[in-house]
């Protein structure tokens, strides 16, 4: 129980750390108001969760007082939800759901679900702050039959209809014969939701570190 207790605390000092790290290095607003690219919207997919996980958080490694973690390569996936104008979006839910190291979603209907990983989350969600930032640590996306690696996102806010796209990973073989990645035809476009999951520097584990910031065409009702 005291083991449990313990990790769960580092659990809890570890996210607000790097929270708090992510909104300190996007706090300069308009940092990225010069040529900025809309995100593209693509299609939600067919395996949003039929049934949220009791933990929601953006800490997809870990449920709830588990104390085994899930397997994957570990992924600090960050980045700041904007406007057109290149102005923060704050108090916007931000949702991810993927499928684990197995390509298994979080479905009723997914393939593979005999072998489903029960230690990932396998879906998180994230309030932007006053900066737009946002944060989740979870594993470097797998790819499975038909798909390449990818991680869906869903941004919602009260008077905005639910903006759907999804993240994929730079110099992925699997992205040129992807469908959903190919009928995304503007270059800019396209590059702008493929994303590098570089090694995070020091770590004996090798973790990654992902950045995709999302460009949205109108502002927000504030």
């Amino acid at each position: 129980m005291h083991d449990a207790m313990l990790i769960q605390t580092h659990r809890r000092q570890f996210l607000t750390r790097l929270s708090g790290a992510a909104a300190a290095a996007f706090a300069v607003p308009g940092a990225f108001a010069e040529a900025l690219t809309l995100t593209p919207r693509q299609a939600e997919g067919p395996f949003y969760p039929d049934k949220l996980p009791l933990d929601t958080d953006n800490d997809l490694l870990i449920i709830n007082d588990g104390i085994t973690p899930a397997v994957g390569t570990v992924t600090h996936l960050s980045g700041r939800l904007l406007d057109g104008k290149g102005d923060p979006i704050r108090n916007a839910i931000v949702e991810i759901w993927q499928v684990d190291n197995n390509g298994t979603y979080l479905h009723s209907q997914s393939a593979k679900r005999g072998k489903l990983d029960t230690n990932f989350q396998g879906f998180g969600r994230f309030l932007t702050g006053s900066s737009g930032e946002y944060y989740f640590r979870t594993i470097k996306p797998v790819g499975y039959p038909g798909r390449t690696p990818h991680i869906h996102y869903g941004v919602k806010r009260k008077g905005m209809k639910t903006f759907m796209t999804q993240c994929y990973i730079k110099g992925e073989p699997l992205n040129a014969t992807d469908v959903l990645l190919k009928r995304v035809k503007d270059t800019q476009a396209r590059s702008a939701i493929i994303v590098d999951f570089a090694p995070v520097k020091g770590s004996t584990a090798g973790e990654r570190q992902a950045r995709f910031d999302i460009v949205l065409g109108l502002t927000p009702p504030a």
